[in-house]
Formats: structure tokens, C-alpha cells, sequence
């Protein structure tokens, strides 16, 4: 009786959505009937992944900014690749790719339960490769980069704004285009350059999304992975050491220690045009951040280096490799 009620289960659940090969289960809810993507070809693509109990794993939409990619010929059959290879520009799409099918193809399963990963997918551009020469696609695909880029930094100032109003948040803004709010007036001394700070930090989009945090609380809530070589510890580094985002090392200048403080960072200081894994380029980003502790240099210790943060989660190429 039980296997039977899963099985009606598992059917209603995949009601309506067509079988490709791989195990690979698709639905387009919009289909412009334009070429389908190819491999070489150029493609601007939003989408959400949430495992099929829907928890959603990442989305594109938290940055504000769609994933660009070249696309690559699919690793294993069924695997996102291929559902991606089903659609042309302007299309949306859900598509279910089954973890079993790609896990025997030699693929680590990932670490959660479950049958299927879905995506929700909107192709939002497509440039193909075609014939073109590589000079010709490469410039074409630079234009459209450059094109969104300069959009996304006009666009940054407004996305500041209406975060602070709609937060109803009392900011102090400095000339650099820093916005901080101070959460809990410390009483301890305050750092220069070249002192060790170590502190607590949860990074986050404007969207409210936490990418990155060493509170412990607030990783397990955001479901973000372990790190196992410092797991909710706090960070060390030395004020204007080159490496670490410009917001910071001003930011933590303005703090006593104890302090805690909310930063509200344009791009230009933080990951700036090229953005750093996860975080697109002109992506402003939220930091709560506690300054534990205030060290002055030793003179004979070697000079520390800016910490690599957590590594985040990928986006569209979420699947295991071979």
C-alpha cells in the first residue's frame, strides 16, 4: 500500500512535464520557437534550482542579475545541460533531472534527499556561435556584457536607496558611497591600519539572501555549507592589506571594539565589476558584521594576509563533474 501511494504520489508530482532521455523530465511554459541552444553558443539565463521537497538550492534572482555562460555539451544525458539544449531564447522552462541517473554516471550525489533537482529557467538572451569567426562572436558577446553592465551600474544607486527605505534604516553615508548603520556601540578601543581585527560577519544580497556567513546561527538558517577547515570561527586580518573589499577595511575603522554594525556596500566597495564567485559584477551587498577583538602589530611577526572567505555555491553549473 505504501509503495503504491508513493508511486501515485511521484506521478502527480511529474503530471503534465514530458520524459527526455537520462531521466530527465521537462515542461516549457513559454516557447518563442526559436533555435535551440547549441553548443559554442553565448546564453544570458535566470534560473532557480530547489531540490523537489522545495528548498530552493540557489537562484540567480537574489543577485539581481542572470548567469552568462557559454554552453558546453551536456556531461551525462538527463543532467541540466540537456534540458538547457531543449530551449531557445525567451523560453521558460521547468526542468527535473534525476540525481540517481547522473550520480552512476561517476558524479558525487549531493548532499541532500531527494529523486530530483529542479530548475525554474528563462533564457533571457541567446548569442549564437554558429559559423561566426571567434574575433566576431567574442566581440558580439563583450558588446551584450558591456551592454548589462552599464545598465546594472545605473541601476545601483536606486537598488541602495530603496533597500534603505524599504528597510526604514537610519544610515550614515560617507564620501566613498559607504552606508553603515551601528547596531551596538562598543566601548573598547578602536582599531587603526595595520591592526588585526577579527571578527563575525553575514554577508547578504539586497534580496535579503544570506551567501556567506561565519555565525553559526545564521549559515544553519541559510542552509550554507560547513567550512571545514575554520567552521563558525571568527576571521583575523590586517586593516588596509590589499585583498580585502574596500568597504571593509573603512567600515571597521569607524568601530570600538564590541561594536556591531550593518554595512550597506555599492559595488565599488565590494567585488566591483568582476564579482567573486557567486556575486555577479555591480552587485551591492549587506554585511552585519561584530568586531570581536582589536590586536596592535608585533613589529618581528610576519605580516598576515587577507583570509579566503568560504567558498560559495556555483549557479547554473550546479551539477557534479565527471
Amino acid at each position: 500500500m505504501f509503495l503504491a501511494l508513493a508511486a501515485v504520489s511521484l506521478a502527480s508530482c511529474n503530471a503534465g512535464l514530458k520524459k527526455g532521455d537520462g531521466g530527465l523530465l521537462y515542461d516549457i511554459h513559454i516557447d518563442k520557437g526559436g533555435p535551440t541552444i547549441k553548443e559554442g553558443d553565448f546564453i544570458s539565463v535566470n534560473v532557480i534550482a530547489k531540490t523537489d521537497g522545495d528548498s530552493v538550492l540557489f537562484s540567480t534572482y537574489d543577485s539581481g542579475r542572470p548567469s552568462f555562460l557559454v554552453m558546453q555539451k551536456p556531461r551525462s544525458k538527463g543532467d541540466i545541460l540537456s534540458g538547457l539544449a531543449l530551449l531557445a531564447e525567451g523560453d521558460s522552462a521547468t526542468v527535473k533531472t534525476n540525481i540517481d541517473s547522473i550520480s552512476k554516471k561517476g558524479g558525487q550525489k549531493p548532499p541532500f534527499k531527494g529523486k530530483y533537482i529542479v530548475y525554474e529557467i528563462k533564457v533571457e538572451k541567446v548569442i549564437a556561435k554558429g559559423k561566426l569567426s571567434d574575433e566576431v562572436f567574442r566581440g558580439r558577446v563583450n558588446d551584450y556584457v558591456k551592454t548589462q553592465s552599464d545598465g546594472l551600474r545605473k541601476e545601483e544607486p536606486g537598488k541602495i536607496k530603496k533597500y534603505i527605505a524599504d528597510n526604514n534604516l537610519k544610515v550614515t553615508t560617507t564620501a566613498s558611497g559607504l552606508n553603515y548603520i551601528i547596531t551596538k556601540q562598543g566601548t573598547g578601543i578602536k582599531p587603526i591600519t595595520a591592526d588585526t581585527v577579527v571578527v563575525y560577519y553575514t554577508g547578504k544580497f539586497l534580496s535579503g539572501k544570506v551567501f556567506d556567513s561565519n555565525i553559526k546561527e545564521d549559515a544553519q538558517k541559510a542552509k550554507l555549507p560547513v567550512n571545514p577547515m575554520s567552521p563558525y570561527k571568527p576571521i583575523r586580518f590586517a586593516l588596509g592589506i590589499t585583498g580585502m573589499i574596500p568597504g571593509w577595511n573603512e567600515g571597521l575603522l569607524l568601530l570600538n571594539k564590541g561594536s556591531k554594525v550593518t554595512l550597506i556596500l555599492p559595488s565599488s566597495l565590494a567585488y566591483g565589476e568582476q564579482g567573486y564567485q557567486q556575486i555577479p559584477g555591480f552587485t551591492p551587498l549587506v554585511f552585519d558584521i561584530e568586531l570581536v577583538d582589536v590586536i596592535h602589530p608585533d613589529p618581528n611577526a610576519p605580516k598576515p594576509v587577507a583570509p579566503t572567505l568560504p567558498k560559495l555555491q556555483s549557479q547554473i553549473q550546479a551539477q557534479p563533474k565527471k
